[in-house]
């Protein structure tokens, strides 16, 4: 991965609260995993920003080795790794992810 699209990647997890890297774009999800991201991520009502690694071959081999995660889509809160789809929907399914994103939220209330 080259320097700069680490720093793009590094960008984007900085430049938004809730990030996901995924095949497509949230209208228009490519694979069965983002689009199942998307709806977790909708159904949990968070605002969220998208990177379509499609678009970039650069973007998709380099956010496997930024997180050296081997697949996308890619879900990151403030900056933390979360994990890819399955995780998303264990997370979700537990009551868990709706902690971290609203979590998220009620942190940034505080500010």
């Amino acid at each position: 991965m080259t320097d700069a699209t680490q720093a793009r990647i590094a960008d984007a997890i900085a430049s938004h609260d809730v990030v996901l890297f995924m095949k497509g774009t949230p209208l228009f999800p490519q694979c069965g995993f983002s689009s199942r991201a998307v709806a977790i991520l909708d159904q949990l009502g968070v605002e969220y920003a998208s990177v379509d690694v499609l678009r970039d071959q650069a973007m998709r081999q380099g956010i496997k080795a930024y997180s050296d995660w081997p697949t996308v889509p890619q879900l990151y809160v403030r900056g933390e790794f979360i994990g890819g789809s399955d995780i998303m929907m264990e997370m979700y399914q537990a009551g868990e992810l709706a902690d971290v994103v609203h979590g998220m939220s009620a942190g940034d209330a505080v500010k």
